[in-house]
């Protein structure tokens, strides 16, 4: 997608955090923006700001990701108010941090229920649609670094950004037929108010294994501080514009991070067998043995950052 004005986007989560950054860089680009929350009270800030710039267009939309009849209601609302969704932002996402043996199911059922159904039911409701329609679109899947490597004591999130992340690539194959394009945005720190989704868990997932410190126990090991060093919003929103517009697969951030995944990456090429390969089996799997969506994000080369 090379041209953003006058075009609609749908952002799960846009009221805070990411989610808000890209709704304002989408609409400073001409995008019409409709986002999701919800809690009214929530949408403060963001209507704050776009009441400041009246010549941009936001409509909020209330829904529970995890709510797949709203999720129907919420796109024809949407639709019926701006016209048909050509971008779609998957970016609503919860996480817990502590040791997997701490976990309750609960605990379990909200992360993947949030950050892996909430995905799974954007993509379910939007995609018949874009595909109907017949003029391509994008679908952007806000993953995060630990999608891509298990970094700290965060296995619960990790495992739905790793499901996220696999997730996108298959579909950036399947959709391509229908010139609609896919990227998974695998940020580090931004700043944003996910620390503070455990307050606002539904009464039926409440049960959780892992306890918020007392207010004078100093820090809590495994814990993330935030900072002023986190990235800006609106600079992660200006990474996936930029990610969008270049149809990238993966979006990526952090360079401070690149260390660690490629740790990852060393560890798997050294596990393979030293033995020759089985030209029989090569045959028999031709399907297995490339993906043109890797191929292609190669030859992309790094990402350019200069028209921001």
């Amino acid at each position: 997608m090379e041209e953003f004005a006058g075009k609609v986007a749908f952002i799960t989560g846009g009221v805070s955090g990411i989610g808000m950054g890209l709704a304002k860089v989408l609409a400073e680009a001409g995008m019409n923006v409709a986002i999701t929350y919800r809690r009214e009270e929530s949408l403060k800030p963001i209507q704050a700001w776009f009441a400041e710039r009246p010549g941009l267009v936001l409509l909020p939309v209330k829904l529970e990701v995890t709510d797949r009849e709203g999720w129907a209601r919420a796109a024809d609302e949407a639709e019926a108010a701006l016209g048909p969704v050509d971008l779609l932002c998957n970016n609503a996402g919860v996480g817990v941090i502590g040791p997997m043996e701490q976990a309750t199911y609960a605990d379990w059922d909200w992360v993947m229920g949030v950050n892996v159904g909430g995905v799974i039911n954007g993509i379910m409701t939007f995609v018949p649609r874009m595909v109907a329609r017949g003029r391509g679109g994008h679908i952007v899947n806000v993953s995060s670094v630990g999608g891509l490597a298990a970094l700290g004591t965060a296995g619960i999130y990790c495992a739905s950004k790793f499901a996220v992340v696999g997730l996108s690539e298959a579909l950036r194959g399947d959709l391509a037929v229908h010139g609609i394009g896919v990227s998974v945005y695998c940020p580090g720190p931004v700043k944003s108010n996910i620390g503070e989704a455990g307050a606002k868990r539904p009464p039926d997932l409440a049960e959780t294994g892992y306890r918020p410190p007392a207010p004078d126990s100093g820090p809590v090991k495994g814990s993330i501080s935030f900072t002023d060093a986190w990235m800006e919003p609106e600079e992660a929103g200006r990474r996936i514009l930029e990610g969008v517009r270049t149809n990238r697969l993966y979006i990526l951030s952090h360079v401070e991070l690149k260390g660690a995944i490629k740790e990852r990456h060393d560890a798997i090429e050294a596990s393979w067998p030293e033995e020759a390969p089985s030209q029989a089996l090569c045959d028999s799997i031709p399907n297995l043995l490339t993906t043109q969506a890797y191929v292609d994000e190669i030859a992309l080369g790094p990402p350019d950052f200069s028209r921001r």
